[in-house]
């Protein structure tokens, strides 16, 4: 890792620069629920998304009264997926802030982008994180975009994009994702 040249050297000179991000973003669960910060779930967790970087707004349900909000698990770079079970851990200092949205409920993470809105769905199997992020995307669009239900299915049909943001930890989280170039005004 050399940050004074911002990048990183990889075997056989190969450099990469660096690509910040936070793997781990979460609120306790509902019930008063003890699960590990390993663990990806509607509450957000360790869903390791390698564009959880700079500039992104991450929304996340509030359960428990104070959020008990949680963060960590920097990286300097990953690859989608996190195919290998790591990145290129490293500490970082992290600016956010938080802004409480009242009486607005949503049922699993969305995350805006300069470039997308998208949903992170997390569980075992993948085929029931790709349904999580899915319904809840068209929820999204219904409340926020004006869509009917069947307006949001087609139009999802036609434009939405899907990632692999996991497969390593105990649950396996899928990324569904609408360009907002294509997205009415609100």
């Amino acid at each position: 890792l050399d940050q004074t040249a911002g990048g990183e050297i990889q075997p056989g000179g190969i450099e990469l620069p660096l690509k910040p991000m936070l793997g781990c973003i979460g609120v306790a669960p509902a019930r008063k629920e003890a699960i590990s910060t390993s663990t990806p779930g509607a509450w957000g967790g360790n869903m390791d998304y390698a564009s959880m970087g700079a500039g992104a707004r991450l929304m996340l349900p509030v359960n428990e009264p104070g959020a008990l909000l949680f963060l960590g698990d920097g990286h300097a770079r990953m690859g989608e997926g996190e195919p290998v079970g790591t990145g290129l851990e490293t500490s970082m200092d992290v600016e956010f802030t938080v802004d409480l949205v009242k009486k607005k409920a949503i049922g699993w993470p969305r995350m805006e982008t300069s470039t997308h809105i998208l949903v992170l769905g997390s569980a075992r199997p993948l085929l029931e994180a790709f349904q999580h992020a899915t319904t809840e995307l068209q929820k999204w669009l219904q409340a926020d975009y004006g869509f009917t239900e069947r307006g949001a299915q087609t139009f999802m049909g036609q434009a939405s994009e899907y990632e692999i943001a996991n497969v390593v930890d105990p649950n396996f989280t899928v990324v569904a994702k609408i360009p907002k170039a294509l997205l009415p005004r609100r």
